[in-house]
């Protein structure tokens, strides 16, 4: 079992940034390849990026490349998501996720509760 919890959402203005983090317990943290994914209203649930177990892949979205980086601290079981040049079309509640076959399948096996970025044009 991994528990999960998201921090950092928060109202930001288009262009702005915000950095969210995610804190795993339970299972050995670095065992397990992580993500973030995201629900706008109305919109059905999507992947955003991933990072393997080491942190040595990462993987993105076409909308997240060249503006949000993920990357993990495993001695502080902890993922994070820096995204940059954030656009209207970015709010959503973020999730954090888990999952052993996340990065080829996109298969979550836990997710966070989620956090909310409004982003306001």
């Amino acid at each position: 079992q991994v528990q999960l919890a998201e921090s950092g959402g928060g109202l930001v203005q288009a262009g702005g940034s915000l950095r969210l983090s995610c804190v795993g317990t339970g299972r050995a943290f670095s065992t397990i390849n992580m993500g973030w994914f995201r629900q706008a209203p109305g919109k059905e649930r999507e992947f955003v990026a991933g990072i393997s177990r080491s942190g040595s892949g990462t993987y993105y979205s076409d909308p997240a490349k060249g503006r949000f980086t993920i990357s993990r601290n495993n001695a502080e079981n902890t993922v994070y998501l820096q995204m940059n040049s954030l656009k209207s079309e970015d709010t959503a509640v973020y999730y954090c996720a888990a999952g052993t076959s996340l990065l080829g399948t996109r298969r979550v096996d836990y997710w966070g509760q989620g956090t909310q970025v409004t982003v306001s044009s």
